[in-house]
């Protein structure tokens, strides 16, 4: 009888190893176990019994599905570009989303960055706001002088001021531009009374401020008055007393900054003239408010009004920027501090008479602002000797028409030449027929051409002389003596050497007419014998 313990016969083992091998384990190659090949088609199934097939890759897990990759394949070509487009699309909104984001918070950071509380609503005067208005003329007749910039009307129609103006003196110096602007494009030079402006009509639209020395020559009155409600406007924001608060509807409607300083804008509304001299004075109308932008000392900033005529206004001031002005010949010069001759001064004016019939006679040319529809300018000779004057003169708004004028003693004859055109000087030898006596449009010019030849009589000039300043012309130092006429004041311009240079006197107009004279040969200009 055989022990327990003894090993497992062989055919107890190679059951076993049939077994595994029946449940699909292959046996690993070290048992040196021989494994039959797979048959090459499956046995025939026991009736009632269905066999599963099961495909090959299912067991190996490394193995993929072919049925599923076929199929895969077959369909990745057709669904590649509707998927890039969803891609595409989604990664788009995406971006958008982003971008929407990022705006929305720097929009929220620069809104609470600039943002500030509502101000208090508009309300009624104080009193010290009152007073500090009624004395802001007086504020700027004080301080003298300001910088300009003034914007009339709007779009196509504005007209843009730049310059100076001097309320103490009574004087603005401007460049005239903008769209607007027409023929008073140029610049402009303007007193309370009296605007002379020296067109440019091929200047840029976009003004600038005007040279601070202002240009010799060229200077006339203007046709055209529309600069005059503008200039009314700047001269009526000075004066040398302060304003009654009587009868003033005014309010405080908000505070600002301008030029770095706080201001308040008082807006103030008369009910009808003469309530307030600091009304506008050519206001649309009498119900019309102004603004005004006041700081804490009353100084005036800025003013926004409705010009009839005009439309809106607005008027800024550059109280840092004062310049001394310098008015042109035609508004008088520069103003001087009248005195009495001296003695060196005296003797040149007692022998001025003396000198002139020395010199025989001069050159002349001639600057005569009368009127908005007459600006003469005139050239040609006078002779001190035979007390005569040849002169060729134009009228600047009479489509350059001619006149030559003759002066011989107290006779003044004329002939229009309407088929010479230019401003040069008359013909030699002059006419000899066709001179007329009687009224003409260039009769200004004569009482300025009859006080030169006046000047060189034995008598000398009638009246009391005083030295009203000095100045300098052509490169020659001048004394400048006013005499008082019955036509009004005459300018002597007097070199250092007893010689006239200039004469000088106001026109209706309030201008200033000038004939200048260089001393030397002239032509004979005695009239020629009559004929028998």
């Amino acid at each position: 009888m055989e022990s327990s313990s003894q090993p497992p016969s062989d055919s107890r083992r190679r059951r076993a190893v049939n077994r595994r091998h029946r449940a699909g384990i292959v046996p690993p190659a070290v048992l040196k176990l021989a494994v039959a090949e797979p048959p090459t088609r499956l046995p025939e199934s026991r009736p009632g019994v269905r066999r599963a097939v099961v495909p090959g890759g299912l067991l190996d897990l490394a193995a993929g599905n072919r049925a599923e990759e076929e199929d895969l394949a077959g369909s990745a070509t057709a669904a590649d570009g509707p998927r890039r487009d969803g891609n595409r699309r989604r990664r788009l909104t995406l971006t958008g989303l982003v971008l929407t984001a990022v705006l929305s918070a720097v929009m929220l950071v620069a809104t609470l960055v600039n943002w500030a509380p509502d101000g208090p609503p508009p309300r009624e005067l104080t009193t010290g706001e009152r007073e500090r208005l009624a004395a802001m003329r007086v504020t700027n007749y004080r301080e003298l002088r300001a910088g300009l910039h003034v914007t009339a009307g709007s779009g196509a129609t504005r007209t843009d001021l730049l310059g100076w103006v001097d309320w103490a003196r009574g004087l603005a110096y401007l460049d005239v531009g903008g769209p607007g602007a027409g023929a008073s494009r140029g610049l402009a030079q303007a007193t309370p009374t009296v605007l002379v402006v020296r067109p440019d009509p091929a200047a840029v639209p976009t003004p600038a401020m005007p040279p601070l020395v202002p240009p010799a020559d060229g200077w006339r009155l203007p046709a055209d008055r529309r600069l005059d409600p503008l200039l009314g406007l700047i001269f009526a924001l000075a004066a040398d007393r302060p304003d009654e608060v009587d009868g003033w509807l005014g309010r405080w409607v908000d505070r600002e900054h301008l030029n770095g300083e706080p201001v308040d804008v008082l807006e103030i509304s008369t009910p009808g003239p003469g309530a307030s001299p600091t009304r506008t004075p050519a206001a649309s109308d009498a119900g019309t408010p102004t603004r005004y932008w006041l700081d804490p000392a009353g100084r005036l900033h800025r003013v926004q009004a409705d010009v009839a005529g005009v439309g809106p206004v607005t008027v800024a001031l550059n109280r840092a920027d004062r310049p001394t002005l310098r008015p042109v010949e035609a508004l008088g010069g520069r103003p001087g501090l009248p005195r009495a001759l001296t003695a060196a001064e005296r003797d040149r004016w007692r022998r001025l008479p003396a000198r002139l019939r020395s010199a025989g006679g001069a050159t002349v040319a001639l600057t005569v602002p009368v009127s908005a529809a007459t600006n003469l300018r005139g050239s040609g000779w006078l002779s001190w000797t035979s007390g005569t004057a040849y002169l060729c003169v134009t009228d600047l708004d009479a489509d350059g028409r001619r006149t030559l004028v003759r002066h011989h003693g107290r006779k003044i004859t004329r002939i229009d030449d309407a088929t010479t055109g230019g401003a040069a000087r008359p013909p030699l030898p002059p006419p000899t027929a066709g001179w007329r006596a009687g009224p003409h449009r260039t009769e200004a010019l004569d009482p300025l051409v009859a006080a030169a030849l006046r000047a060189a009589q034995r008598s000398g000039v009638p009246g009391s002389a005083q030295r009203v300043r000095g100045d300098t012309l052509a490169g020659s130092t001048v004394d400048v003596v006013q005499v008082d006429t019955a036509r009004g004041p005459l300018r002597y311009w007097v070199d250092r050497d007893g010689m006239l240079r200039r004469l000088e006197l106001p026109t209706r107009a309030g201008a200033w007419a000038q004939l200048d004279l260089t001393p030397g040969r002239v032509p004979r200009l005695t009239p020629p014998p009559a004929k028998r």
